[in-house]
């Protein structure tokens, strides 16, 4: 089965709504990560917070450039919770946050190593609800519609979904600008 052609963005071509949605996401995960420090102890809320952190990081990077694709915007996210947790090393991150109560919960204070482990959960886990995102909504996208094509000369067999408003052998918008 062919996959819909996918934009340049990787996920929807729309940034005002992939900067709605990544906002919301974000919103969703500062409240998550507040609840989660308010109700939990120990390691749960530690490692919990640092995939936490860098899943907010994946929404911010989607809000800031929506056009990135989800591989890229979880590149950058565990880049940056890494860069800071290394950062952490030289010992400006602990001086700063003695000084600020926000500046220790961006930067924190002290290298701990299974960090680095948690960071990675918390970008895979946003790069896997983009795509699961993604694929609800294309699949409920060709159900709307109802309808499906064969391609030309075909039986009927390995029917495939036709896009939205596209007619049996119309190019839709996106592939006439991908050139297919």
């Amino acid at each position: 089965m062919a996959s819909p052609p996918r934009t340049r963005a990787g996920i929807d071509g729309d940034p005002v709504r992939i900067r709605l949605a990544a906002a919301a996401a974000a919103s969703v995960i500062v409240g998550m990560g507040l609840g989660l420090r308010a109700t939990a102890g120990g390691g749960v809320a530690k490692y919990g917070g640092d995939a936490l952190y860098a899943l907010l990081l994946f929404a911010l990077v989607l809000l800031a450039a929506p056009r990135s694709t989800p591989l890229k915007a979880g590149g950058v996210a565990l880049a940056v919770s890494w860069g800071v947790e290394f950062l952490q090393l030289s010992g400006l991150p602990a001086e700063l946050s003695r000084h600020s109560t926000a500046v220790r919960s961006v930067l924190g204070s002290t290298f701990d190593a299974p960090d680095l482990f948690w960071y990675a959960v918390g970008a895979v886990a946003g790069w896997l609800a983009v795509r699961l995102a993604h694929g609800a909504k294309t699949r409920c996208s060709a159900a709307r519609c109802g309808s499906a094509s064969s391609p030309p000369g075909g039986s009927g067999q390995n029917r495939l979904p036709r896009p939205c408003g596209a007619r049996d052998g119309a190019a839709t918008a996106d592939q006439r600008r991908q050139g297919q």
